[in-house]
């Protein structure tokens, strides 16, 4: 499930009731709570060049997640990675949570004139690769369609450690 995006993912959320994943822009609240923990706990061991590949959702996104942006601050910036299914209706975009601070750099999901749950034949299936050059470390994500068409590309250069 993507860290960032409000995902209503039970009955209860979608009833009203105190939201259980995401979706308040406030404070850590529901599976958030461990996040943030993790979040935490990555930042204080000094562990670097964390990226996330999630999914969840039927559309491809790239998210870059920064403390001054966030509610929730105790934590070095991130990137995510939202991909998928390969052969599913499509729906999305979903709304950002303001909690972990996301900031939308691509996204590609069907447009409100185009409607929700598209079938596959409407050619908005997606899927990621990652290449890591072994010399410089570099890690490189790219955001593809089915149709093997590249639509994002980010070069991740490697945090040393010092």
């Amino acid at each position: 499930m993507p860290i960032g995006l409000v995902v209503w993912d039970n009955w209860k959320e979608k009833a009203g009731a105190e939201a259980i994943s995401n979706g308040d822009n406030g404070t850590p609240k529901g599976r958030e709570l461990e996040v943030a923990d993790l979040l935490r706990f990555v930042k204080t061991a000094g562990i670097t060049n964390m990226v996330w590949f999630t999914a969840d959702v039927h559309y491809t996104a790239a998210h870059y997640y920064d403390p001054s942006r966030a509610q929730f601050q105790d934590f070095n910036p991130f990137w995510e990675f939202v991909s998928g299914p390969l052969h599913a209706g499509t729906f999305g975009p979903n709304d950002l949570d303001a909690t972990f601070g996301p900031e939308v750099k691509y996204v590609k999901a069907p447009t409100k004139e185009q409607g929700a749950n598209l079938p596959p034949s409407m050619g908005l299936q997606f899927f990621g690769l990652v290449d890591i050059d072994g010399n410089t470390e570099q890690m490189t994500v790219r955001l593809m369609d089915r149709e093997d068409t590249e639509l994002y590309s980010v070069i991740l250069d490697p945090v040393r450690q010092s």
